[in-house]
């Protein structure tokens, strides 16, 4: 009995820390209202609209002013933090990887 407890705690707790986690990543996407043409989003704010990318394409599934990319920014410097972002975000930066090579025999 208390290992079906125990078990089904730890999956409420996993569903509460998934639920939490979408908030808080849905908090901040582009398009939400953060951003405008006096406040444009900035480097930094590219780094982490790169990062929420794919929670961005699902919730713009279900609401049209969510886009993947902030309209309102900073230029060159927004558009370098969000490609960086999405770049190393899907494993993309070669310099940190280390190829695991067989011992000669």
């Amino acid at each position: 009995m208390k290992m079906k407890m125990k078990s089904r705690m730890k999956r409420v707790a996993a569903a509460a820390l998934v639920l939490f986690l979408t908030a808080l990543l849905s908090s901040c996407l582009p398009g939400d209202g953060r951003n405008n043409a006096g406040k444009p989003a900035n480097f930094l704010m590219g780094i982490w609209h790169g990062w929420v990318a794919p929670i961005s394409v699902i919730v713009g599934i279900f609401n049209g002013k969510i886009r993947v990319y902030e309209q309102y920014n900073s230029g060159w410097w927004y558009d370098l933090g969000f490609y960086m972002a999405i770049i190393s975000g899907f494993g993309g930066i070669a310099l940190s990887r280390r190829s695991k090579r067989k011992p000669k025999e």
